[in-house]
This record gives C-alpha cells, structure tokens and sequence, in this order.
C-alpha cells in the first residue's frame, strides 16, 4: 500500500482479485463484494476494524492514514466472525503505539486540484504508558463536473501495560466528510460512453452531503499460564449521514427522457440516517495435550446492540403524468433551475438490532502432517422496526452453525486444505411497502492448497471454492433507496494468491480471481413484473479479476528508490439487476508509481494512475444511475520523516 501510494479503502481492495466494487451512494460510502457476494447493495459494505464492525454505519469512504494491513479474509475462514458475508470478511488492523519515537508529515498535490496531507507521530510517555496520533485531511475536485470533496479523518490511541501479562489498549477515531452526492452519468440506449464522463446530472446548488462519524475501542489482554490467554473489548461506534440531492429517475413512467432525449426528469431527495453501534467480545484461546495430541482451543462470545434511524422524503413527478417540471437536458444541461421541495414521506423509523453468539473451535495436531478443525457457533438475533406509521415490524430467529476443516502438511512449506461452513446474517431493513426480509443463510465450501516456490521466495495459494446462498437482497429498480429479496444465488470459482521476491530487490504481487455468480432460482420482480431467470449473473460481479504489480527496488546516486507498475484487468458484468442486457465493458488500467529519498529523513513520490486514460465504468446501480472511472491522474507527493 505505501509503495503505490494508496490512500482509500477501495484502492487498497483493487489489490485483490476476489473483490469487485459495488455502489457507492453517490461516492459517500465503500461498497465491495468478496467472492461475488455483496450484502445489501443500498448500505455501506461490511468490514472490521480489530475484529469490530466498522461498516454497520454510515462512516463515508475509509481512508488509509491510521490503516497497518488489511486482512481479507476469504471463504469458510471467515465464518468465524459470524453474521457476516460468506464471500469474506475484510478486517482493518490499525496502526498502534509504539514505545519509541517515530513520526512523519506526507503532504501531496494532483490532477483535478486534488490535495491531501496526513500525519503520524507515536511515543512513549512512560515505561508502561505509549500513545499515537495520526490523521489526514483532504481537499479535492473532480474530473466530474461541479463535484468536490472535503474530508478530515483523526485518530489518537493509547496503549498501557498494566503489568507483565496484562496490556489495554483504546483507541478514538473521528471523521468527517463533505461531499457532493453523485450518481454518475446516464447510459444512453444502453451504452454508457454516449455521455462525456464529466458530465454531472444533478443539481450543484443542492450543496454537500456531511457525514459524520465517532469510533471508540477498548480492549485488554491478559495472558494465562502456558499459552493460554483471554482477551476482552469493547466498541462503540455513531455516524450520521444527510443531505439534498437531485438524481436521474427510474422508474419508466416518470422518465421523459425514453420518448424525449432533451428531457430527462429528476427526483429531489432529503435524507437522514443516523446509526449507534456498541459491541462486546470476550476470547480465550490457548492449547492443552490430550490423549497424546495438541489441541488448539478457540472459544468466545460477542454480542451487539446497533440502531439505524432513517428519515427520507422526496418530490417525484406524478407516475405517466408527462411533467417537465425538474428536467435537464442531458446533453447541453443548465443548472440553477428552481427547485422543488421534497414533500412525500419515503421512509421514517429506526431499525434495532441485538445480537449475541457464543463460539468454540477446537484445531487438532493429528500428527506431523494432519490436522483437523471443528467448530460451532451460536447466533440468537431479534430486529424490530418502529415505523412513523404505527405499522411496526419485529422478527427473531436463532442458528447453529459449524464449520470443518482438514490440512495435510506435504513439507514446511506445502499443504493442502479443504474448508466448510454455514453462515447466517441478518437482513437489515424492509422493502418498500414495509415487509421484514429473513436472514440470509449460506453454505460454503473450499478445497485448497498453500505453496512455498522459489526455494521459499514466493508464497502462492490456490483455492476452488463454491458458496450458496438464500435471501440475498438486490436493489429496487423502482423504489430507489429500496431492496428486494432476489432468491437465492451461488458463487463457483477459482482464486490464485502470489507474492514473495522473484530476487532479492523485484517484489511481485499477483491476485487472480475467476467467479461465476449467478442467480439459481427464477423469480418474478414485483414492480416490474418480469422474471429474473435462474443462471443470471449478479450485479457488478466479473467472472475475471486480475491484479499484477511488481516493485523494484534500487540505489540512485547513493539514495534508495522504488519503481513499479501495476495493472488491474476487470471482466465485463452486469450493469442492471432486471436488464441483463445492460453490460458493462471489460477494462484494464495501468498505474506507475516511483519514490525517491532525497535525504535520510525526505522522500518524493510520483504516481500515475491509469497512465493509459482508459475511459471505464468500475460499478453501476442501474443504466440510469453508472459510475465512471478516473481519467489518467498525477500525484506529487513528500514525506518528512521526523
């Protein structure tokens, strides 16, 4: 991540060929999908940080100041969380104290008067006492016409040993962010490259959206006799999220634009979202010898207690009236036209949530060469929603579900592995006309292998894996800001991971993903009463993924230097959940980057992203409502370090 120069979650996730991007609400949230599974496409994606819920909230799009590594955690292995996607769970490590003095200030300029500064100094105060501070503040344009971004991110932490087994950490975290609310352009008769990329179809004078967002996390470790240790935290997290905008309408009797190409109607929309999120966990892990074989023993419980209140209201044109009261023309748009005041109620409740699990593992050395894994967990989940309306929603439900796992140890570095598990996760919200969804359930299965090549240089992993899945959400075509439960969906495919040094100064990172997800049963879509047939393939979801990127590293002049390049290839998918027919093109994008230590304590750095201006379409939420990507960028940056 810092020799290409990331700075945002999604960037860091490209890296990865078992993730795909997903909407974004208008570039105000990080949507991903993890083996070709995604969750609820009208909310933030899930992930951790430090094992907490990080995305259960409205916490706007993630940056990387305070991020040490990210974990992405694929396939059954992940089911250890629990209530989360089968796919895969991603979970944020946060930068710690340190008890020696470190520190630096990056500061760095590019195209579209973007421009960012971040900082990160950590010390010891006492023998026993370290804290760390870091944060970034950006301030940035667009290649999109009229849309900006302004974002500040803080992060102080603490960290004390209590004595010599036992350590407490906390750590704060406080964002906010203003940005305009995008959707993205308008693909014309279904071809999204009509329109410039440039072009902005909502109304600049709605002003920024503002997120808001407070992250506590308070954990303590005790170590136990042996190995054996238990470790407890606590976590507690709001965000909140408002603001106007003016999007392209979907639903095709209010749309004037399919029988008029210089009209295109907009609905105006006021939303609020607020979410308290607190969290508990308790784990004791450690091995004993029984009958004359170790086992590794992984046992615990969490719980959480999550509100989400919501209030949205909207002005539409009357459905086959022929208004053009709030239309633009996308093709030569003027802006600053009188605005209507949203005024019909979409939506005002508060869903809550509460949850707790308990969780037992038991990982056993057979031999020298096998090992077995058996593990269990149990969710107990209640939700209810309290409606403005009266018409209030309740619904609790329980599972069981284990997981299994065997790994044959060929040599210290070889080995071959075969996973499975069932999940459950709860379906947050209602559709449009106020019906609960059930919680979906998964199965996944991996068979695998881990492998050491190059005289152990290179580490490289292979994996065939299959999921199913029930209940899963897909957006509303019609009822924006809404989802509908599509059925039921499977993923197949075959992931290959390699990094390592091919020499001792040439890094190579290579993520290949193939996945084929697709629906398994027909349903009938309730607005637009069409079937969706069984084997469509899932929205934004590509069947080839590849990452490559390779690092080198030299001495100019004395001074150590880095160059690379890294090329990203994405599939063309679907672009349209009820309308296979709208795809959206493949794409390959090339990034260099270089760096260069001037002194001991300053470094440059110079990156390209898309070097080759590929004009491409990264997500889309409908052919109304798609994203275009980057133009070819230039970033500057320096470091000092203190």
């Amino acid at each position: 991540m810092s020799d290409i120069g990331i700075t945002e979650l999604d960037s860091a996730l490209d890296l990865s060929g078992s993730v795909a991007r997903q909407n974004t609400f208008g570039g105000l949230w990080d949507g991903f999908a993890i083996r070709g599974f995604a969750g609820d496409e009208n909310l933030p994606s899930g992930y951790l940080i430090n094992g907490f819920s990080g995305g259960r909230g409205f916490s706007g799009v993630r940056d990387a100041a305070n991020i040490e590594k990210i974990e992405v955690l694929k396939g059954p292995g992940s089911a250890l969380y629990g209530r989360g996607e089968p796919g895969g769970t991603v979970n944020i490590v946060t930068k710690k104290p340190l008890f020696e003095r470190y520190g630096y200030v990056s500061a760095s300029s590019g195209s579209f008067d973007t421009h960012r500064i971040e900082a990160d100094y950590t010390d010891a105060i006492t023998d026993s006492v370290a804290f760390r501070v870091n944060g970034a503040y950006k301030d940035a344009e667009s290649f999109r016409d009229h849309v900006t971004d302004e974002k500040y991110s803080v992060t102080p932490s603490i960290v004390a040993l209590l004595s010599d087994r036992t350590t407490m950490s906390y750590e704060l975290e406080l964002l906010h962010q203003e940005a305009l609310h995008d959707r993205g352009i308008l693909a014309v008769d279904g071809d999204p490259t009509v329109l410039p990329i440039e072009r902005y179809l909502g109304e600049p004078n709605d002003g920024p959206w503002e997120i808001d967002a407070t992250g506590h996390q308070l954990m303590v470790e005790h170590e136990l006799q042996g190995d054996w240790k238990v470790i407890g935290a606590l976590g507690y997290r709001e965000s909140k999220i408002e603001g106007i905008s003016s999007d392209t309408e979907l639903g095709p009797g209010r749309q004037l634009f399919f029988t008029d190409q210089t009209l295109l109607n907009r609905q105006r929309r006021h939303e609020i979202y607020e979410t308290e999120d607190a969290s508990a966990r308790v784990e004791l892990s450690g091995s004993v010898q029984v009958g004359g074989m170790t086992h590794n023993i992984l046992m615990g419980g969490d719980g959480y207690s999550y509100d989400h209140y919501e209030r949205r209201v909207h002005w539409r044109t009357v459905w086959d009236s022929g208004d053009d009261t709030y239309t633009i023309n996308p093709f030569a748009p003027v802006y600053g036209q009188p605005q209507p005041e949203p005024d019909e109620l979409m939506s005002d409740q508060t869903e809550t949530q509460e949850a707790w699990g308990v969780y037992f593992q038991d990982q056993v050395d057979l031999s020298d060469r096998w090992r077995v894994m058996a593990g269990v967990r149990f969710d107990d989940i209640s939700k209810s929603i309290d409606k403005l309306s009266g018409d209030d929603v309740s619904q609790s439900d329980t599972a069981v579900n284990p997981r299994f796992g065997l790994v044959y140890e060929i040599s210290d570095m070889n080995q071959l592995y075969a996973n499975f598990a069932e999940g459950f996760r709860p379906n947050s919200g209602a559709d449009w006309q106020g019906s609960s969804f059930d919680p979906e359930t998964t199965k996944s299965y991996e068979l695998g292998a881990k492998l050491g090549l190059a005289d152990g240089r290179l580490s490289a992993t292979i994996a065939l894996f299959k999921m199913e899945k029930t209940n899963i959400l897909s957006a509303d075509p019609v009822h924006s800001g809404f989802s509908v439960a599509l059925g039921e969906a499977e993923s197949t495919g075959v992931e290959v991971d390699v990094s390592g040094y091919l020499t001792d100064s040439l890094f190579l990172w290579l993520s290949y993903a193939y996945v084929d997800a697709k629906t398994t049963n027909e349903i009938i879509n309730p607005d637009w009463e069409v079937a969706i047939p069984a084997g469509q393939q899932l929205l934004n979801i590509p069947k080839h993924n590849l990452n490559l990127t390779m690092t080198k590293k030299l001495e100019v002049m004395g001074s150590p230097a880095t160059v690379g390049v890294s090329a990203k290839y994405v599939d063309e998918r679907p672009g349209e959940t009820i309308d296979p027919s709208y795809v959206l093109p493949s794409y390959t994008l090339v990034n260099l980057f270089s760096s260069y230590a001037l002194t001991d304590d300053l470094e440059v750095r110079i990156e390209v992203d898309n070097v080759l201006d590929e004009e491409y379409y990264p997500s889309s939420y409908s052919a109304e409502w798609t994203t275009p990507g980057v133009p070819r960028a230039v970033t500057a940056r320096v470091k000092y370090s203190l």
